[in-house]
């Protein structure tokens, strides 16, 4: 019987590993079905069955892809020659080139506060002195005190203001000097930088301000006007600055630095100031012949005359007098406050307005 051939075995097919292109085309047009009869045509999982019997059968590795693009290029820091010199205007403050600038950059900023960096006590006591200004403020106010207790006593305004004229120039002076050399600035604010604000490194100080408006005041307006307009500025201007930094943020801005908030302060503490000054003071220590208002207000002579009524007729006097000029003086402080004058310091603007202002109101009501 004749042998039968033997039959080879069958060879072993396996598939091949598909491209990463292909897979990657395969896996990106694949969608599962949504429902019962509705399927993507042409979906054919990259990952199927088959292919994974296959792989498993398969001793070729499995196509490992690699992202061959190159990374996107990091940002190189600019060198030295294309960054900007030291003092030039990046949108930072540079506190070393503000402080050797004798440009007047400081306008441009706000003085609620003034910027941190330039004075050294200022980056020690961050809120005692720059924030919120005590030793300054509790000078401002002192003033007001000292002026009432000089008035207390009998002390004439003419014997005060050449004591202020005397005390203007060599202040005045000495803040040219220290403008003139840098190394005798940087003595000066290290020993009086708690007294100052920071837009005054490279601008007059505002002692300077203070003695020229409380000066004007006194030498030229009457006694009751004058020491008011001195309360005025010592006490409504600090009022206003502290309310203002406070709850300015909260209110309507009126100007650059002014608020809503800082100058009903103002306006609420010189109503308080002035009803204490004529309303208490002034009875109890007495008045001069020179003073404007003795206790009331009266209507213009040509307004009697226009309406018909006789000369003491239109008198209103007492509590309501008091009233009235209490508010009035209010106003004018806040105004005076609020108001910006070609760029002038308010510590010559406060007063001098505010004495102009209370001038001329007694001017015209009172007989």
């Amino acid at each position: 019987m004749a042998q039968q051939p033997a039959i080879p075995p069958l060879p072993r097919v396996t598939e091949a590993t598909p491209a990463p292109s292909e897979s990657t085309e395969k896996q990106e047009s694949y969608f599962a079905p949504i429902g019962g009869f509705t399927t993507k045509r042409n979906a054919v999982p990259s990952s199927s069955f088959a292919d994974q019997r296959a792989r498993a059968r398969s001793r070729s590795p499995k196509s490992i892809v690699t992202n061959t693009a190159e990374p996107p290029p990091l940002p190189q820091k600019p060198s030295s020659a294309a960054s900007p010199s030291n003092g030039a205007p990046n949108g930072h403050l540079s506190p070393s080139s503000a402080a050797s600038s004798a440009s007047s950059y400081w306008r441009t900023i706000s003085r609620s506060p003034s910027p941190l960096g330039l004075i050294p006590i200022h980056r020690s006591f961050r809120t005692f002195i720059h924030r919120h200004e005590i030793p300054r403020k509790a000078l401002h106010i002192s003033i007001g005190f000292f002026t009432l207790s000089l008035y207390s006593r009998g002390i004439s305004q003419h014997s005060i203001h050449p004591w202020l004229l005397g005390a203007l120039i060599p202040i005045a002076s000495v803040d040219y000097l220290r403008h003139t050399f840098p190394t005798f600035n940087r003595y000066y604010i290290r020993v009086l930088g708690a007294l100052m604000r920071e837009s005054e490194v490279d601008g007059y100080n505002g002692v300077i301000w203070y003695l020229l408006g409380a000066w004007s005041v006194l030498r030229f307006l009457p006694k009751d006007v004058g020491v008011m307009s001195v309360v005025l500025l010592s006490w409504c201007d600090t009022a206003a600055s502290t309310v203002g930094r406070l709850y300015g943020r909260y209110t309507p801005r009126i100007r650059k630095g002014k608020s809503l908030a800082g100058s009903a302060a103002a306006m609420g503490v010189g109503m308080l100031t002035a009803g204490l000054f004529w309303g208490w003071a002034v009875p109890r220590f007495g008045h001069d012949e020179g003073f404007m208002f003795s206790g009331e207000l009266t209507l213009p002579a040509a307004v009697k005359k226009t309406l018909g009524w006789k000369s003491h007729e239109g008198v209103l006097g007492g509590w309501a007098a008091l009233g009235i000029v209490s508010l009035w003086s209010g106003f004018v402080a806040s105004a005076s406050e609020g108001v910006d004058i070609f760029g002038w310091d308010d510590n010559v603007i406060i007063p001098v307005l505010s004495g102009i202002g209370l001038w001329g109101f007694f001017k015209v009501f009172t007989s």
